[in-house]
């Protein structure tokens, strides 16, 4: 990387607290920002999604069906609709412009951890408190593979953008990729001595990270079997993980109440400091070049 371009992603990552938005009662357990507009939606504990016009918080809709906490949300790339899932066992999909569910999708046996989008938008992934994870054909509404193999819960989920390869993380301390055309397993990340939480890819899709319960992040080479560099940012739990656009910072949602901030180059980190509990999940939106942060204090914090 040229010098001025790697001064450019640690002036990037130096971000201040913009404003804190209260937005839900109980804890904010997910977020997503809108693919083409200036809008965030968040998922609650109160067995709630809203969605909220960025950067003021004013509220656009609420999504009511869900009986028990949400784990995860996620836009449809075209950005008209929603998935979500939750610990009463299922995803759901919302229509946005008629504001309502207009399908359910039920064969997981336990809590789901989260879901995902297919580029194409004609499929979607959840991963399970059941040990599996599912591809889901919209089309049909029905489940195409259920993917067995993890040894505990799989607990993250998440199409490589513009491909068939999916990544999940689990409690059994690895991460897999699968074929989602067959369902099937074509590789496993071994290192991580505690359950992952989360895994995502970069935007490029090179590169991998990953954290655990006990707040190690590691960063994976795609086509290598060891990790490419490990932060320890415990020893509270890392929540989730994500890349900014540049793929040079990963912002994590640390259990200390934090939001770390990670330098890929250095491995440097920062800590933003403005939630009253554990952070459970963060986003950026690279428009507005904001960082974003749930909370278990049901506030969502927006860093510039």
């Amino acid at each position: 990387m040229h010098p001025e371009e790697y001064t450019q992603c640690l002036k990037y990552g130096e971000y201040k607290l913009s404003s804190v938005l209260k937005v839900h009662n109980f804890a904010v357990s997910c977020l997503a920002s809108h693919p083409r507009k200036d809008i965030v939606v968040t998922g609650s504990d109160d067995h709630l999604w809203k969605m909220w016009a960025l950067p003021d918080g004013s509220i656009i809709m609420t999504g009511e069906g869900h009986t028990d906490w949400l784990s995860g949300c996620c836009f449809h790339p075209s950005g008209t609709q929603l998935i979500t899932s939750s610990g009463d066992t299922t995803v759901r999909l919302w229509d946005l412009a008629k504001r309502a569910c207009v399908l359910t999708l039920v064969e997981h046996t336990q809590a789901v951890w989260d879901c995902s989008w297919h580029s194409c938008g004609d499929f979607v992934a959840s991963a399970s408190m059941d040990n599996t994870s599912k591809i889901w054909d919209i089309n049909s509404e029905k489940c195409k593979y259920t993917m067995y193999g993890h040894k505990d819960s799989v607990n993250s989920i998440e199409f490589l953008a513009f491909s068939n390869i999916v990544l999940t993380s689990s409690a059994d301390k690895t991460l897999s990729l699968w074929d989602s055309r067959t369902g099937l397993r074509v590789y496993t990340f071994y290192g991580h001595l505690h359950s992952c939480n989360h895994a995502t890819f970069n935007l490029k899709g090179d590169l991998i990270a990953s954290c655990d319960s006990s707040g190690m992040m590691k960063l994976w080479d795609i086509r290598k079997s060891v990790p490419v560099l490990s932060v320890d940012a415990g020893p509270h739990p890392a929540n989730q993980a994500v890349f900014d656009h540049t793929g040079q910072v990963v912002a994590l949602a640390s259990g200390d109440g934090s939001v770390k901030v990670l330098q890929v180059e250095s491995g440097r980190q920062s800590s933003l400091r403005g939630h009253s509990g554990e952070v459970h999940s963060v986003g950026f939106h690279r428009r507005l070049k904001l960082l974003l942060s749930g909370g278990a204090d049901g506030k969502v914090c927006l860093w510039k």
